[in-house]
């Protein structure tokens, strides 16, 4: 059976979607099948993967609000056993309309728990809110990875998300647990860095993960032309960082 992992922050900026697509890329280089899943109505996953988000026909909004299967909305990418469903901007309407509906928190986990006998493993890239998507993604999932930036107000926000996590575990998903958290944007060069990685440390001893990912120009570039790092420049630190994190996590899964 493979693994469900909802990548998520409900603030922005902390690497969310560059973590969902590279370390994707890196489990699929090292022989894992992946399904990425991308309920962030923004998309930046989906054109990430090389997809113009204003031709998909079939997208994760249809699976949640249609009757959609999750294999008909799966693309095929380019890249080594990575698989897609791709997002689409009506998913930012989405919430109100699952309200609407009873069990609305385990839509998406009826729709695909039949896929972790096909995938090892299936990321999550969640919005940037702790709203009924969000909620959908935890209740479907085995695990969250937190994506934390080295930055002064890194802590803002994630006592909420930990308790929503906390919520969903006591309501809806008993099995429910924090993968890990990865600190992202790292310099370590800088103090301010390193108070943050130490703060974040004393507060999770246990949960965050040995790799960290440094800042780099080519993590930031790769997603324009439409590809993760590691095809886009080999010999780069982010490419390096984030193979690590796929063999971090595949060693924390045996």
């Amino acid at each position: 059976m493979g693994k469900i992992i909802s990548i998520s922050n409900q603030k922005g900026g902390v690497g969310k979607t560059t973590t969902t697509v590279n370390l994707a890329a890196s489990l699929g280089a090292a022989g894992k099948k992946v399904l990425i899943i991308d309920l962030d109505p923004q998309g930046n996953t989906t054109s990430g993967l090389g997809f113009n988000k204003k031709e998909v026909e079939k997208s994760s909004y249809d699976v949640l609000e249609k009757d959609v299967s999750p294999e008909e909305a799966t693309l095929k990418t380019e890249f080594k056993n990575l698989s897609l469903i791709p997002s689409h901007i009506n998913l930012a309407a989405a919430d109100a309309g699952i309200s609407l509906f009873s069990g609305k928190e385990s839509k998406l986990k009826n729709k695909i728990l039949e896929l972790k006998k096909v995938y090892d493993f299936i990321l999550i890239d969640c919005p940037p809110s702790l709203g009924i998507i969000t909620i959908n993604a935890f209740c479907a999932s085995d695990s969250i990875l937190i994506p934390i930036q080295c930055e002064y107000y890194a802590l803002e926000g994630l006592s909420q998300l930990i308790n929503t996590i906390k919520v969903v575990k006591r309501h809806h998903n008993t099995d429910l647990d924090i993968e890990g958290i990865l600190m992202t944007m790292c310099d370590t060069r800088l103090n301010l860095t390193k108070q943050v990685m130490a703060e974040v440390q004393n507060n999770f001893p246990d949960k965050v993960f040995k790799t960290t990912i440094p800042r780099s120009v080519k993590l930031s570039e790769a997603p324009g032309f439409g590809k993760p790092v590691m095809y886009f420049s080999k010999f780069n630190k982010g490419n390096w960082a984030y193979k690590a994190l796929a063999k971090e996590i595949i060693k924390n899964n045996k």
